[in-house]
C-alpha cells in the first residue's frame, strides 16, 4: 500500500499531542501508515452501508458521521483522505462532506493513538515517541478505552 497521506500534518497531530516529548520519523510514519490503513477499512464499511441502500456515492452517514466538521478547523488534508477512500473501493464516489467526515475520524483516531504512544513513551522513561510506541498501541488499545 503506497502512503498517500503526507508526513507534516500527521507530524504536527503528534507533536500537539506529545507535550514537551521529542516525535522520531518512525512514529510519524507508523501513525500515518496507520490512520491511512484505517481509512481505507473504514470507506470499505461505508462502501457496504451505500450498497445496501442503493447508493455508488459515499456520503457521510455512511461513516456514522452526523454533522460534518469545518474542513478548517481539521489538521489532515480533504484530497489526499478522498485518495485514501479509495484506495480499496474502485467504483464509488466519496462526496466531499463524506471526505471530510473520515478526514475528522482519521484526525481524532490519530490523536488518541499519538496521546497514547506519547503516554507510553514517557512510561519507557524516554524522552522520544518513537514508532515501537505507535505500533504497541494496537496491542494495548483497548486498554485506553
Amino acid at each position: 500500500m503506497s502512503v498517500e497521506l503526507p508526513f507534516a500534518p500527521v507530524d504536527t497531530i503528534i507533536r500537539r499531542n506529545a507535550g514537551n516529548l521529542r516525535v522520531s520519523s518512525e512514529a510519524t510514519e507508523a501513525l500515518t501508515r496507520r490512520i491511512q490503513e484505517q481509512g481505507a477499512e473504514r470507506a470499505v464499511g461505508a462502501a457496504e452501508r451505500a450498497t445496501g441502500d442503493g447508493r455508488k456515492t459515499l456520503m457521510p452517514e455512511d461513516f456514522g458521521v452526523e454533522t460534518v466538521p469545518d474542513p478548517d478547523a481539521l489538521e489532515l488534508p480533504i484530497a489526499p483522505v478522498d485518495r485514501i477512500a479509495r484506495l480499496d473501493i474502485k467504483d464509488y464516489r466519496v462526496s466531499m462532506d463524506a471526505r471530510i467526515a473520515l478526514a475528522s475520524l482519521l484526525e481524532a483516531e490519530a490523536d488518541t493513538v499519538a496521546a497514547a504512544a506519547a503516554m507510553l513513551a514517557r512510561h519507557a522513561g524516554r524522552r522520544t515517541v518513537k514508532g515501537e510506541d505507535i505500533e504497541l498501541y494496537d496491542e494495548l488499545g483497548p486498554y485506553f478505552e
